[in-house]
């Protein structure tokens, strides 16, 4: 018979991990394997089986209730409730003692899924927001057709423009060197550069490289921002992991291509007084939600300079800040790392600059942007 967890155990945020991909990427196939790891031995697993390889029937035997198959429809939206459910079922049998632990909560979604409504139910929920953290996105693409997907599905694009670790499936299908392999990790790289750019077929896809992916290092418990923003990983067409790089001061785009989702970065040395930043992202979040795919950031405020402000939004969703007891490295500036799709770089730094204070933004296009926040130049209809 189990007992029930400690208090402090109880208490400890347990990591939420979600595997993602469009239709054909190799997601089962991936979690599958994962399964097998030590590290996911006291994990729970929650599938969708809707247009997908359902898991090994004899790992599901061997994992038994940890295994949770929701009903048919898409994870992200028709059984969002389910979703809430069944993770206020997981808190339960921990705290009653049905469950002796529970290390990591693991949810794939269906290939057709935006993961942005997932991470909503729990960034949402006032409790689920305190008893779970979001370690990380791992998102599936197929090297043999990942081009022709992103062409075509905005889903596809979404997915990636999410992602934490981003695994390569497939890559041995091609001839050595296909020049289509290093044309596809670029285009991934220019629309996501935060995320780590993994081969599976290379082995780079275990357990170590997928989890732990969050702000804070499970061991040190300390936040490790550099890793979180992506700062600590840089893509070279030489070195096959291709991990990506999200840049120090960029006064532009970190893309060139023609895709609508991209990425770029707001850096300052300024201090931001607390209200003034409430009312930028309150203004973004409310007019433009759908468009910020991820929004990533540690910020320094006027209030308190020593003691940052660490921000995550997806999409209209903001996950309560948190204020860190002090730098987490000697680079004490802010820095907010955006990936959007269809809402133009100019539009949103200039927004910035006009609500943080910075000199020469008496522009008419700038001073129109706080009597017109919709006016998005450039930005493509939906």
């Amino acid at each position: 018979m189990t007992t029930p967890a400690s208090q402090s155990e109880r208490l400890k945020p347990i990591p939420l991990t979600v595997i993602t991909g469009f239709l054909g990427a190799g997601k089962t196939t991936l979690l599958n394997r994962l399964l097998a790891a030590p590290e996911l031995a006291q994990a729970a697993v929650i599938v969708n089986e809707f247009g997908d390889i359902p898991l090994d029937h004899l790992l599901v035997a061997n994992v038994a209730d940890d295994v949770i198959e929701l009903s048919s429809g898409c994870l992200c939206c028709t059984v969002r409730g389910e979703l809430v459910s069944t993770l206020e079922d997981f808190l339960r049998r921990l705290d009653n003692g049905r469950l002796e632990r529970l290390s990591r909560v693991v949810i794939e979604t269906t290939g057709l899924a935006h993961p942005g409504p997932i991470l909503h139910a729990v960034m949402l929920h006032p409790y689920l927001v305190q008893r779970f953290r979001l370690d990380g996105v791992v998102t599936l693409v197929d090297a043999v057709n990942g081009m022709a997907t992103l062409d075509a599905h905005e889903e596809a694009m979404a997915q990636v423009g999410v992602a934490d670790r981003i695994v390569l499936t497939k890559t041995d299908l091609l001839p050595d060197n296909d020049p289509g392999v290093g044309a596809l990790r670029a285009r991934l790289h220019a629309i996501n550069p935060l995320a780590w750019i993994l081969d599976a077929v290379r082995g780079e896809a275990e357990v170590p490289a997928l989890l732990n992916a969050g702000l804070y290092d499970p061991e040190a418990r300390i936040a490790n921002v550099a890793q979180w923003l992506g700062e600590d990983f840089k893509e070279t067409p030489t070195h096959g992991h291709g991990h990506a790089h999200a840049g120090h001061d960029h006064s532009h785009a970190v893309n060139r291509h023609s895709d609508s989702v991209r990425a770029f970065t707001l850096q300052t040395d300024r201090a931001i007084e607390l209200r003034a930043l409430d009312m930028f992202l309150e203004l973004l979040v409310e007019s433009h939600g759908p468009r910020l795919l991820r929004v990533k950031g540690i910020v320094k405020l006027a209030d308190d300079p020593e003691r940052p402000l660490v921000l995550h939004a997806v999409q209209h969703v903001l996950h309560p800040p948190v204020r860190l007891p002090a730098w987490p490295d000697d680079t004490r500036t802010s820095r907010l790392v955006f990936i959007v799709d269809g809402l133009p770089e100019g539009f949103v730094r200039s927004l910035f600059d006009a609500f943080t204070g910075k000199p020469a933004i008496d522009t008419p296009d700038a001073a129109a942007l706080l009597d017109n926040p919709l006016a998005i130049p450039g930005a493509r209809a939906r």
